[in-house]
């Protein structure tokens, strides 16, 4: 027995890890370890020059040709915006619109564009609703009402012009081939098509574009060919904007608008512009986060977000620890609260950026959170300041070798946006003016809330949730991020960010790490099925409601250090791909 004893004891010595705190046993200085070890799980793509990560292989490969060929990453990233487009039709657009947030290297300057879709001139703050002022759901999501005028061609030609360098017809040929010569079906676009072929063939422009002559849906392994949509890419390659916002593809559009019983014109359309805006700033232990303003509400409340986890010693608490976790709920729930009631278009409404996004009032808030108790969101009210979108978005990043950065986020908002195709030019039209509170107190389908700030006005650009990033390390980028999933884009992009700076996981661990979600109302914590039991069971205990459902974002992430580019594309998602040289 006591020779058992010794073996057993000489094994444990030998083989088993030891786990302890920092303080018990020194670390072991990495040239002191007799040992190789890697810790990581998963592992990030690197490369020396250049690296683009996007929800789309195919997507992916044109930017990296494009930044091969001398491209900056601008330059990748409209090559990339306009190949979307046609790889995936659910989300990448044409028709729809988003936000893009630059880092110039040669100025080291961060630049936001904003190409959100704005609401046509007619449009009402009582559109939506009946007689009885009831809302009618079905009007703001699957109807021509639902289309806001589209801006992506207009962002995409506004960063060309003003950043890029290569031509308007360099960067839309790989486009157009692919939509006039076709793309091979994958199992994911198929099994999209096919779980949406009711919505879809009910506009029959749509139907025989995406469905076979008999009706039936496409196959993984089959070709689909976008022989309008490639003449429209064709006459956005030779005449710019006027391409998309004049002449024959902006007629098409409003006349199938139009038909559609909506209210987008011509006159929306030539009247469109993007947007320079200021991004917004803060700091996280030594970092600088910049992410978008609004219309976006996701760079607020990172950054307020942020601002509240700062006092916490999130490192020593423990990723996805029940007490780590219950302060980012409570963090995330007095941000969405605030979300409600002050963000909305900065052109019609005086949003408090600077209140919101001060460390003051983040300790504010932080004394009301109790470390042993979930607060109820029903007594939780949008704090006193002084005074002052879809899961099928999608994300792109990419870096180039001069250091220049791109985090670009663009949406049709439902999958496949209003699933109106408009005649004759291949371009599936968007369904944002259901981000607009169609009713204010009223849920949209995300089930977010929205106040008078983001009341459905004419020209106003509808609240949204995208958060494209950068976080910068001694003014270099450090860090590039963003991610789809309507309503959890806020609280999965600052995981991202947290799973870094803080536990300092590689950038592919801080993507495939499983996340949670609180959002104020419903006031229930959302988690993917990889939290274990006995972390929700502590949630329980503290008062805390906890859902497991469904997979949340598809990040597409750039991680930059001494040793090159490092890129991750989230493994929720089939067909992403990051890829670098």
């Amino acid at each position: 027995m006591l020779f058992i004893k010794k073996t057993l004891l000489l094994f444990l010595f030998l083989f088993v890890p030891v786990v302890s705190s920092d303080s018990a046993i020194p670390a072991v200085k990495p040239e002191q370890q007799a040992i190789y070890s890697q810790m990581d799980i998963h592992h990030p793509v690197w490369a020396a020059n250049g690296m683009v990560a996007t929800q789309e292989a195919l997507a992916t490969q044109i930017g990296v040709d494009i930044l091969k060929q001398g491209g900056n990453a601008v330059d990748a990233a409209i090559a990339v915006g306009y190949a979307l487009a046609v790889t995936l039709p659910r989300a990448g657009n044409l028709g729809g619109g988003g936000f893009m947030l630059l880092y110039l290297a040669e100025k080291k300057q961060t630049v936001a564009l904003d190409y959100r879709e704005k609401a046509p001139a007619k449009a009402t703050a009582d559109m939506y609703l009946d007689k009885s002022g009831n809302v009618i759901n079905s009007l703001s999501r699957y109807h021509g009402l639902a289309v806001g005028t589209p801006g992506t061609v207009m962002g995409l030609e506004l960063a060309r012009e003003k950043y890029a360098s290569m031509s308007r017809a360099a960067l839309l040929a790989p486009a157009i081939k692919l939509a006039a010569e076709g793309i091979t079906v994958t199992p994911d676009l198929a099994n999209s098509l096919k779980a949406l072929q009711k919505r879809l063939s009910k506009w029959e422009s749509t139907k025989k574009i995406f469905y076979k002559h008999d009706g039936s849906p496409y196959q993984a392994g089959e070709i689909l060919q976008q022989k309008d949509l490639a003449n429209s890419l064709k006459r956005i390659s030779q005449q710019g904007v006027a391409g998309f916002y004049q002449g024959y593809t902006a007629q098409q559009i409003a006349d199938s608008v139009a038909q559609a019983g909506g209210i987008m014109s011509v006159a929306d359309l030539n009247n469109y512009q993007a947007v320079e805006r200021q991004p917004v700033t803060g700091t996280y232990r030594g970092y600088d986060v910049i992410s978008m303003p609004p219309p976006s509400s996701g760079g607020v409340h990172i950054i307020q977000m942020l601002n509240m986890l700062e006092t916490y010693p999130l490192d020593r608490m423990g990723h996805n620890s029940a007490a780590t976790i219950h302060v980012m709920v409570e963090a995330m729930r007095r941000a969405y609260a605030d979300r409600s009631l002050y963000l909305g278009d900065s052109d019609f409404v005086d949003v408090p950026v600077q209140a919101l996004t001060g460390k003051n009032y983040a300790q504010h808030l932080v004394k009301q959170i109790d470390l042993n108790k979930a607060s109820l969101s029903s007594e939780v009210m949008p704090g006193k300041l002084t005074p002052y979108e879809s899961n099928e978005t999608t994300h792109f990043s990419i870096m180039d070798k001069w250091g220049n950065a791109v985090a670009n986020t663009y949406t049709l908002n439902f999958s496949y946006g209003s699933g109106l195709v408009a005649e004759g030019t291949g371009i599936l039209l968007n369904n944002e003016m259901d981000d607009f509170s169609a009713k204010p107190g009223e849920a949209n389908s995300y089930g977010l809330i929205g106040g008078e700030a983001n009341a459905i006005a004419a020209n106003k650009r509808p609240l949204s949730s995208m958060s494209p990033t950068i976080v910068l390390k001694d003014d270099q980028p450090f860090l590039v991020t963003g991610t789809p999933g309507g309503s959890r884009i806020i609280s999965t992009t600052l995981q991202v960010i947290l799973n870094v700076l803080d536990y300092k996981m590689n950038i592919a661990d801080a993507s495939a790490a499983p996340r949670i979600h609180h959002q104020w109302l419903p006031d229930y914590i959302r988690v993917e099925k990889g939290l274990n039991t006995d972390t929700i069971n502590l949630l329980q205990d503290k008062g805390h409601k906890v859902k497991v459902q469904s997979a949340m974002g598809s990040t597409q992430s750039i991680l930059k250090n001494e040793q090159g580019l490092y890129g991750a594309s989230d493994p929720r998602k089939a067909n992403a791909l990051s890829k670098g040289y």
